[in-house]
């Protein structure tokens, strides 16, 4: 079963303990050197409606890390950004990417995004 990160409050205090805990241990291993590529030969979308520098620095380095290919989308350079729903947006990037990672201006958003299934 899939299982999306869209708000603290849908984990429980073992299961934000454990990640904590794994985040630590891959800071570790990447300040040592020691690759941890977890995600080798995926691809994450990395979707921008609104804009972020730390964000997306953090996000682009964190999955070349783990060994993903991030892809920058941003609502300027896309259809996004020229009125095309989320629904067409999130059912092309089911198709094509292994993950999904929005910032945009409502939970709202990103809950109709996790909503949507790619179409066969």
């Amino acid at each position: 079963m899939t299982r999306h990160f869209l708000a603290l409050n849908r984990y429980s205090r073992q299961e934000l303990d454990d990640l904590l805990a794994l985040t630590a241990e891959l800071k570790k291993h990447q300040k040592k050197g020691v690759a941890h590529r977890r995600l080798e030969g995926k691809t994450i979308a990395l979707i921008f409606e609104k804009a972020s520098t730390r964000t997306r620095v953090s996000f682009e380095v964190g999955v070349f890390q783990l060994g993903a290919h991030p892809l920058f989308i941003s609502s300027g350079t896309s259809q996004m950004g020229r009125g095309e729903p989320i629904k067409d947006t999130a059912r092309v990037m089911a198709r094509y990417c292994d993950g999904v990672m929005i910032r945009t201006y409502g939970q709202e958003i990103v809950e109709e995004f996790r909503s949507i299934r790619p179409s066969p």
